[in-house]
């Protein structure tokens, strides 16, 4: 069984005071959600305007609290409580179609005195599925035997569920995770998609549904940060993400961290992958900690957070020339400069020779780059030295000038190793869908609802880059999840997977 509490402090004291410190965030976020829900009954009675947008925001906050709040329950392991506003669970509409499974005891003798087993009754459960398309039922029926001979019970035990005592199916589980961070469908969205199939799934059980899923597969993304940090050479970016600040009403800006690695470009069969990671703010020390006993080469933008990884010396620094050539592309748009139009052009020659190099062993690729780049290279930090002189020292194409001679000196580096690229454009690439779901869903209740996102966009993303289809991989992922052991995770990354 997969089990937590290898992450957990081991002294006693640190343990109390690591379970206080999230009961404090669980009673804080259940205060929060109370707020939400109250100030949504307000706002439901007006439906166009300002006060139709405000409601929406409001069902954007109430979710992100509640998927942080679930997410806290299960790693807390607490019991559900039943609220009084909670929606009661109704009855699964009938027009979905059901199929049966029967579940029966091994052997048809009873163990204990080897008499002949009859049924005498069964008990059915109902599992609402998603299958890509459609809703079905699986009615899951365990016959009741009782022996003639001693009239023992017998009868098959339920099988382990993604989430226990619940009623979803790990196929509609991996579909509303995919629906909302990799097709950026808030839950409330879903929830009315849902209706019009004839289902009554609230908001609030989808979030519920959605930290308990997150929950249960963070050893999975755990597992890719590991795989990650062992590379040679990986990609780095963050980007900011708004998130509630509590008792103020209003947001702070918070971050999501990416960590590639992809080493296809250089001829690896090696999986690439995309580890996430939450902070409520930009601090250096984060960066710091989710690199922990990583050694190697980082491929990164200018942040400054970032120099003290350098200064300790396990950590390499190689700059991005995409950022480089953005400047450029950002001083010609506004002004036209030729100077600028020039730079652009001679960044493009040491593209082309990436291109060409793409694909080859590292000492191949390194010779290519030594033989034609090098002169491209150094040629253009020569020229954008002699044009400095003749501009204003304050304008926008000077800083441009500026900023690309100090990042092509910290990107000298990708010249002699093959295994370098000569961007960051993996890590930028993986901020794709971040940025894409930042604009429909906003914000993110908590850190704790902050974690629940860098875990689903860690798995969903890293299934894309190994061409594994995210919402098969995960629905037959959160089926067999419950009763496997954590000795044995990497079996079910998404590289190791087969449909």
């Amino acid at each position: 069984m997969l089990d937590e509490a290898h992450a957990l402090p081991h002294d006693p004291e640190d343990l109390r005071a690591f379970a206080a410190r999230l009961l404090v965030e669980v009673k804080a976020q259940a205060l929060l959600i109370e707020k939400l829900r109250h100030q949504l009954a307000g706002h439901r009675a007006h439906r166009f305007g300002a006060s139709s947008e405000a409601a929406e925001q409001l069902q954007l906050a109430l979710e992100t609290s509640e998927i942080a709040s679930a997410a806290m329950a299960a790693r807390l392991r607490l019991p559900d409580v039943e609220k009084k506003d909670k929606p009661k669970r109704r009855p699964i509409p009938d027009h979905i179609p059901r199929q049966e499974i029967e579940l029966t005891p091994q052997g048809d003798c009873c163990i204990s005195c080897g008499g002949k087993l009859h049924r005498v009754g069964q008990d059915a459960t109902e599992e609402l599925e998603y299958v890509p398309g459609r809703f079905v039922v699986n009615r899951i029926v365990r016959p009741r035997l009782a022996c003639s001979g001693c009239e023992r019970f017998t009868q098959a035990p339920l099988p382990s569920r993604p989430i226990e005592r619940g009623r979803p199916g790990s196929g509609l589980l991996a579909h509303v995770l995919v629906s909302k961070y990799a097709d950026h469908l808030p839950l409330y969205r879903q929830s009315q998609i849902f209706e019009r199939d004839g289902l009554d799934l609230d908001r609030s059980t989808l979030a519920d549904w959605v930290g308990k899923s997150t929950t249960l597969l963070e050893p999975l993304a755990d597992a890719i940060g590991r795989h990650v940090r062992a590379g040679e050479a990986i990609f780095a970016d963050d980007t900011p993400v708004s998130m509630l600040a509590p008792g103020t009403g209003k947001t702070q800006t918070a971050r999501l961290w990416t960590y590639g690695r992809d080493e296809r470009p250089w001829g690896s069969t090696t999986p690439p992958a995309a580890w996430y990671r939450f902070s409520g703010d930009r601090r250096g020390q984060h960066p710091k900690d989710h690199l922990a006993g990583f050694a190697g080469w980082m491929h990164a933008d200018g942040y400054a957070g970032f120099e003290e990884l350098y200064r300790a010396g396990t950590i390499r620094e190689v700059a991005c020339m995409a950022h480089v050539r953005r400047k450029f592309v950002d001083v010609h748009r506004s002004q036209g400069s030729a100077i600028a139009e020039e730079a652009i052009r001679r960044i493009a020659q040491l593209y082309a020779v990436e291109a060409e190099a793409r694909g080859s062993p590292p000492d191949r690729r390194a010779a290519i780059r030594q033989a034609r780049a090098k002169p491209i290279f150094e040629d253009l930090e020569v020229w954008l030295a002699a044009q400095l002189p003749a501009i204003s020292g304050k304008s926008p194409l000077a800083t441009a000038i500026r900023y690309a001679l100090a990042r092509m000196t910290r990107l000298r580096p990708y010249l002699e190793h093959g295994i370098l690229e000569l961007d960051n454009n993996t890590a930028e690439r993986s901020m794709r869908a971040v940025a894409l779901g930042r604009k429909n869903y906003l914000f993110v209740g908590s850190e704790a609802g902050g974690r629940a996102a860098a875990i689903a966009y860690t798995l969903i993303e890293t299934a894309k880059l190994n061409g594994v289809d995210p919402l098969a991989w995960l629905a037959d992922t959160l089926a067999r999840l419950p009763d496997y052991k954590i000795t044995r995770i990497d079996e079910l990354l998404p590289w190791s997977w087969r449909s």
